[in-house]
């Protein structure tokens, strides 16, 4: 390690030469490398972090480039996942750091095997269902994580230790109800995300250096355009289902078959078991019904009005309808059920 590459940050007393050590030795995990995630792996990568590993099932669009920091106009052409995309950059910024990207959807068959063996996992998902499903995982192995969501100009973050505070939930024991919110329908600004991914990441030093009591312990909320800030202590709910009764809801059931994508118009299908596909065999079966991409990574069928992207492993991203049925129809049809 080159001590001045870190020497500004060394130089902050709360972090110094102990401290840039013990970020050397740790590693982190983010679920998710959309906008939150990218900007919480520069952070990381560039502190000197020692391992990194980032999971996520997508892959790069031109809308990404407005906040997804990691990425740029090539990677949207090629269609890369975001996982691979974000892991070459970040060893090129910093050869230090250990990067692992993962191309994978989270679900309950495999977050326990993402987030052992590290010490803190950030969240950087775009759905509760993935975020509960985390928040069982992270309770049950006793990780410490950092929850964050992102909308409009608003963003909040929950810093969650297991056994010792709050967990997802004590604070939401149920998903919001009614109509929510989306990227898809309001947008979204770059400077919220930075807000929100700043946060985390510093929590997460505070967590990687022993710095707990220094750790905020609050739900933070701010909306930078309303300029409306808000901090609430969330209590532990003595009745809770996960940190307290241990029932491990999400993590029990099997995998999604499928799930919406935020600010997508996609539906991504996922198969309860994995099925290893022969991209370059499927490719030569569906170029007969619409113009066919492909890389080493995946495959993306334009169906006219619809776009099919699929992975080796068998899920796929259906772009152009929300409803699940649809999309299932489709994947019947072109890949089999």
């Amino acid at each position: 390690m080159n001590p001045e590459k870190y020497s500004r940050q060394i130089l902050f007393p709360p972090i110094g030469p102990e401290g840039q050590e013990r970020l050397r030795q740790s590693q982190v995990v983010i679920v998710g490398c959309g906008a939150l995630g990218t900007a919480q792996a520069n952070a990381l990568v560039r502190a000197g972090v020692g391992a990194l590993r980032i999971v996520d099932r997508d892959f790069v669009e031109e809308s990404n480039l407005q906040r997804q920091m990691l990425f740029d106009e090539a990677d949207a052409r090629a269609s890369l996942p975001k996982a691979v995309a974000a892991e070459r950059k970040l060893r090129q910024i910093n050869s230090d750091v250990r990067v692992e990207g993962i191309v994978a959807d989270a679900d309950s068959r495999n977050i326990e095997e993402f987030i052992a063996g590290c010490q803190v996992v950030l969240d950087a998902t775009d759905n509760f269902e993935t975020r509960y499903l985390l928040n069982d995982a992270a309770v049950k192995m006793g990780i410490p994580w950092v929850y964050g969501a992102v909308v409009g100009s608003y963003a909040t973050t929950l810093t969650i230790l297991p056994g010792r505070t709050a967990c997802l939930a004590c604070v939401f024991p149920k998903p919001p109800r009614g109509i929510q919110e989306t990227c898809d329908t309001v947008g979204v600004i770059s400077p919220a995300v930075s807000w929100a991914a700043a946060v985390q990441v510093t929590e997460a030093f505070k967590l990687l250096l022993a710095r707990e009591s220094e750790l905020h312990g609050s739900l933070l909320a701010y909306d930078m355009w309303s300029n409306h800030f808000q901090q609430v202590k969330p209590a532990r709910d003595s009745q809770c289902r996960v940190c307290v009764a241990h029932e491990f809801t999400h993590l029990e059931q099997g995998g999604p078959t499928h799930i919406s994508l935020c600010g997508r118009n996609s539906v991504q299908i996922h198969q309860t078991e994995s099925r290893a596909l022969d991209l370059e065999a499927l490719q030569k079966r569906l170029v007969r019904f619409g113009p066919v991409r492909a890389n080493q990574f995946l495959l993306k069928c334009f169906l006219d009005p619809y776009e099919l992207t699929i992975f080796p492993d068998g899920r796929a991203i259906v772009k152009g309808t929300q409803d699940p049925a649809v999309a299932r129809g489709i994947y019947a049809r072109y890949i089999g059920s």
